[in-house]
């Protein structure tokens, strides 16, 4: 059991470095479980297996969320005491924004999700959680930051802080939000690189990207947990306490690393370009493309 330890920290520092910087946590995660698989209960069975693993890649998040309230909680806090009437009203705003940019992907990862499984029996998950969807999205992605950043090489952007952010943006990072329901696209890649196309800064579309991150990763931890209960309920088995120590070890490394993450992506993207995440991603869809063509 020791060794599923250090597999879940492992998991965990994945997905803390992963998931803020915009090179799909998911594809990392996928290639993960393929060459360091997590058995957090053999005598259960590759059906609890395959159900705690769906549950625990993304329940691990939280941790990474937590993160992002402890880094950002003096901008984050509309009930400061050191911030006056104007502060905490433009705070709130921050939130309603925050709120009305969820909506797009909400919208797509419950509602038009449960009609493609209610209509073919299968959920977006099924119909794109393969490896040529996840290889072909982190090239194409990677592709599009290169050109991003050559386009803008001389731009001057319009919005430089989070606060100066509009509704209507709001709304379009939310849209490109959505794109993210594709495996490897990577959400963080996806609102960071909308955010650039429409005026803002590498600085202002990292720093709303990760407060987009709170309401998406509650949001699918909670369907996820919702479904592995259900899953449980159902079959009638007992969820050994190893299975849940793994669990919330995996998500306190994933917020010991996120902590350390943010603020490295927040000082680099300062003084420099996101072409060298393309590059990453383009190399990582290659070899993902690779690996399952042989060996899958």
């Amino acid at each position: 059991m020791v060794i599923e330890f250090f597999k879940a920290i492992l998991f965990g520092i994945v997905e803390g470095v992963t998931e803020w910087l915009p090179i799909s946590s998911t594809g990392h995660l996928i290639l993960l479980d393929e060459l360091l698989r997590l058995d957090a209960a053999p005598s259960l069975g590759s059906e609890f297996q395959a159900e705690f693993m769906e549950m625990f890649e993304v329940v691990i998040q939280l941790g990474a969320i937590f993160a992002v309230l402890v880094v950002f909680f003096s901008k984050l806090n509309p009930f400061s005491r050191k911030k006056d009437h104007s502060e905490k009203r433009a705070t709130w705003s921050l939130w309603f924004k925050v709120a009305l940019a969820s909506i797009p992907a909400a919208f797509v990862g419950i509602v038009l999700d449960e009609i493609l499984e209610d209509a073919t029996g299968k959920d977006i998950d099924g119909w794109l959680y393969n490896s040529i969807v996840v290889g072909a999205a982190l090239i194409i992605y990677g592709i599009l930051f290169i050109v991003v950043e050559k386009v803008n090489k001389n731009r001057e952007y319009k919005v430089l802080e989070v606060a100066d952010i509009s509704y209507k943006n709001a709304f379009l990072i939310g849209i490109f939000q959505m794109l993210a329901i594709i495996p490897g696209t990577s959400r963080s890649g996806s609102t960071i690189l909308g955010s650039m196309c429409i005026g803002l800064s590498r600085v202002a579309a990292a720093e709303f990207s990760f407060f987009l991150a709170i309401p998406a990763m509650l949001g699918a931890s909670a369907i996820k947990v919702l479904g592995f209960l259900s899953y449980v309920g159902e079959s009638g088995i007992s969820v050994p306490a190893s299975a849940l120590v793994l669990l919330g070890l995996g998500m306190a490394v994933a917020f010991i690393v996120s902590l350390v993450t943010i603020k490295f992506l927040m000082d680099f993207v300062k003084k420099h370009s996101f072409s060298a995440f393309g590059i990453y991603r383009i190399i990582l869809g290659a070899l993902v493309l690779l690996y399952f063509l042989l060996f899958a």
